[in-house]
């Protein structure tokens, strides 16, 4: 058997393999008969996660990288991260407003296919291969999306908690409106490809570190992944903000250089 095929399948072989997380997550969602089976299908998402990451990792160290491997992973994005979580939030909570939640549900999944598709573009080449992963990502990624779901399915199982009940339904279709406009902003999110030791790095580190243990103290332990994927979009946000307001500063001292001329 040719040596280089075979490891030309491995990183596909993981990427399946976090298709069928997604797809049982979404089977114990629509058959969820209890609180259990919801925090089950979250359990299968993150790992679907973790082998959405190693598939990545795998294919760079064997050098099998390939157009091909771009595509299938963002079809298992779709699905394990788009669709899964979709339903499983729909299920958990949303369907108790009706046809309101089915859409903003749906919505989820096609802005998290929408973003796959145009990282896909702007991650490949003229050549057809695909480009290596920049500083930045346009848009939510669509597991960091997926992640904040998840992470509030797997908090409120550790609480006993009442979050998926109709009270709490509206804030959670806030929720997922925002990770799904998100996801299909123009906003730069950092990817950490490449992280550098720095002054920014260890302030980021340290706020990282000492507001996570404020929040496991003063609040609910649980919900520190939560408040961790918060930062990470809203950090997001304000540099968004700022490069904005550096950008206008720029324009507005070169016209009143070109006045002065």
């Amino acid at each position: 058997m040719n040596l280089k095929k075979s490891l030309f399948l491995l990183p596909n072989a993981i990427t399946l393999a976090s298709i069928f997380c997604g797809f049982d997550a979404i089977r114990l969602s629509a058959d969820a008969r209890s609180d259990d089976d919801f925090f089950r299908a979250a359990l299968l998402i993150i790992f679907a996660m973790i082998f959405d990451t190693l598939d990545g990792r795998v294919a760079r160290a064997t050098k099998t990288q390939s157009a091909f491997g771009l595509q299938i992973d963002s079809l298992a994005d779709v699905v394990s991260f788009g669709l899964a979580p979709a339903i499983l939030v729909y299920k958990w909570s949303l369907h108790q407003l009706g046809g309101v939640g089915l859409f903003v549900s749906f919505a989820f999944t096609a802005c998290g296919a929408i973003r796959l598709a145009r990282f896909n573009v702007l991650s490949m080449r003229e050549e057809g291969k695909p480009a290596k992963p920049g500083k930045y990502i346009v848009g939510l990624p669509i597991p960091g999306a997926a992640a904040v779901l998840i992470s509030l399915v797997v908090a409120n199982h550790a609480i006993a908690g009442d979050l998926p009940s109709r009270k709490h339904a509206y804030l959670l279709m806030a929720i997922v409106i925002a990770l799904s406009a998100f996801m299909v902003s123009t906003i730069k999110f950092r990817s950490f490809k490449e992280l550098k030791l720095n002054a920014r790095t260890v302030a980021v580190v340290t706020f990282v570190v000492v507001s996570s243990a404020v929040v496991s103290t003063y609040g609910k332990p649980a919900f520190v992944l939560v408040w961790l994927l918060a930062g990470y979009i809203l950090i997001g946000v304000l540099e968004s903000l700022f490069g904005v307001a550096r950008a206008i500063a720029r324009r507005r001292r070169a016209d009143e250089r070109s006045l002065r001329d």
